[in-house]
């Protein structure tokens, strides 16, 4: 995940993925490194170009393009509110309310992608699917908001 953190000989943190925080909170306050990388862009645009192409292959039915365009809409809040999220000051209120997007647009994803793939398989399967969009949803409740940092720092 791109929230998760490496511990450095120093005992500073950096995230997994991405580029490291900025030194201090005056340089992200100034949009220090606010850019996207060419590798962001070029998946930014792969994905515009696939989801147009899927708007295109389906041939006017309503619900297929309102699928791929809730999923698009996601997935582009979900990685803005993730850049956020790393940014923001540890602790802060904004950070709070960032966690609190990340885990809303995880969980609209996972129900969006479970009830497709639902809809085509058989009750057994369905179960199965909707079983574990539903440990997936309840595993990353219990990640973001009850399994405190302390305990992970405890653990390091």
């Amino acid at each position: 995940m791109a929230t998760e953190k490496t511990t450095m000989a120093d005992g500073r943190h950096e995230p997994l993925l991405g580029a490291p925080p900025a030194a201090n909170v005056e340089d992200n306050a100034a949009g220090a490194g606010a850019g996207f990388s060419r590798l962001t862009a070029l998946g930014f645009v792969f994905l515009t170009f696939n989801s147009g192409m899927a708007i295109y292959r389906s041939d006017g039915d309503a619900a297929a393009v309102a699928f791929v365009g809730f999923s698009y809409l996601d997935l582009v809040l979900l990685f803005c509110c993730l850049r956020w999220f790393e940014r923001a000051a540890p602790g802060s209120a904004a950070r709070g309310q960032l966690k609190v997007a990340v885990w809303v647009l995880t969980t609209l994803l996972t129900a969006a992608f479970s009830y497709k793939v639902a809809a085509i398989m058989p009750f057994p399967v369905q179960l199965l699917v909707w079983g574990m969009a539903a440990a997936t949803v309840l595993g990353g409740f219990y990640a973001f908001f009850l399994h405190s940092e302390a305990k992970r720092g405890a653990r390091i």
